[in-house]
């Protein structure tokens, strides 16, 4: 994975991945870039005086991890790409002795540059220049570039991607990792094979949880100075134009006459910062709290009564998994994976999209008034996030890799 987070929902997904398979008991590291959160945490000095082209770095995570060389491009911007990776892969095979390899996203050089290795590996072993068996898994996190919600710059570098490296993983790897039946749609649709798409969505990891099991959620609601006949409405995502919280800001803006509600906005700030701000300025009825700590997300988790997102974009929804296994119900604009992941009616209610404001407030209204249905819900998200833990899909993925090896043979697809 291109860099390590303590809030983003790909990179969480390939850390909490790494632990549980060292968990399990196997040698398990997260190759990854010299960026945390988009701030470079190692040198490239370091990175250029070790001998392989990677550093060891198990400071954070609980995990160790094998951090490369790496930069953040101009173009496409933002993006963070490796360095010389196909040689340091070499070494860090050779090193290590691995056989299986994940690569985690698109839009990076990552993907790209492994499935490379594994075909050159491969084609070695045909010609018996190298006798290990190596499997190649690629989980693309995938969203659609839909011309709402990308700059068609943007969003033509996206297709170009799609075009043009796609079909290279699809081509080499043995296993495509799909987080909902809807992204396996699209990946099937772009070349790969129905039978390389295993469904593997997101992963709850219950060590989170663990290790806050007997938190209360009232250091949080003190903090805020949020009374404890509140019933919370949280939102917890990035500030971001893609997770809209100006839609929750503009929700919170029309039920300003429940007195027993107060929403939350919780999350590090970005692109709609300054909006949300504004927004936000003259209501008694909302606290923004930035970015939090993993204690304060327990907190805040076993603090609420409904979860919000009114996203414009999602591939699956890491957050609102945990949200469903501490018991609470989803209001979701039901884009993407969301509208998969939380059955309208059953764990949550959607709405008829980002922007619709009315039908979200009317939908808070409504469970809020209707405790016993709310209670109903909250029983069956509590019962639908045990489909998704971490630990269960990584035995069945496991399970499929075993198979893989054993069967493992050399002609390229």
């Amino acid at each position: 994975m291109y860099q390590t987070s303590l809030s983003k929902g790909q990179e969480l997904v390939a850390q909490g991945m790494t632990r549980t398979f060292r968990n399990l008991g196997f040698e398990a590291y997260l190759i990854t870039g010299p960026y945390h959160d988009g701030k470079r945490v190692v040198s490239a000095d370091a990175i250029d005086r070790s001998t392989g082209g990677y550093v060891v770095d198990d400071k954070d995570h609980r995990i160790p991890m094998l951090r490369v060389g790496g930069y953040v491009s101009g173009w496409p911007p933002r993006r963070i790409m490796f360095r010389n990776f196909v040689d340091t892969l070499r070494n860090i095979i050779n090193d290590l002795d691995l056989d299986v390899l994940v690569t985690h996203s698109t839009l990076w050089n990552g993907p790209e540059d492994t499935a490379k290795f594994v075909l050159w590996t491969k084609t070695m072993r045909e010609l018996g220049l190298h006798q290990g068996k190596i499997a190649y898994c690629h989980m693309p996190h995938y969203q659609p570039p839909h011309p709402v919600g990308y700059h068609v710059a943007e969003r033509s570098f996206r297709m170009a991607w799609n075009r043009l490296v796609f079909p290279q993983v699809f081509r080499v790897a043995d296993l495509i990792l799909v987080t909902t039946p809807i992204e396996k749609e699209y990946m099937i649709r772009m070349g790969a094979k129905e039978e390389q798409c295993h469904l593997f969505p997101g992963g709850l990891d219950e060590e989170l949880f663990a290790g806050y099991e007997d938190i209360s959620s009232a250091l949080f609601r003190t903090k805020l100075g949020i009374s404890e006949n509140k019933k919370i409405i949280s939102f917890l995502g990035t500030i971001e134009e893609r997770k809209n919280p100006l839609a929750v800001a503009r929700i919170a803006r029309r039920l300003r006459d429940m007195r027993d509600v107060h929403f939350v906005i919780a999350g590090r700030v970005s692109d709609q910062g300054e909006q949300v701000r504004n927004e936000v300025r003259d209501l008694a009825n909302l606290s923004c709290v930035g970015e939090i700590s993993n204690e304060e997300k327990v907190q805040l988790i076993k603090g609420s009564y409904l979860n919000i997102l009114m996203s414009r974009m999602e591939a699956l929804g890491m957050t609102q998994i945990e949200f469903m296994y501490g018991g609470i119900p989803i209001i979701t604009s039901a884009v993407g994976g969301q509208k998969w992941l939380i059955r309208n009616g059953v764990e949550g209610i959607h709405v008829n999209g980002p922007e619709d404001v009315e039908g979200a407030a009317v939908a808070i209204r409504k469970l809020v008034e209707n405790v016993e249905l709310r209670n109903e819900m909250s029983q069956k998200a509590r019962g639908r996030s045990e489909e998704f833990k971490l630990e269960k899909l990584t035995k069945g993925f496991h399970a499929m890799l075993q198979t893989i090896l054993e069967n493992s043979t050399c002609p390229e697809r």
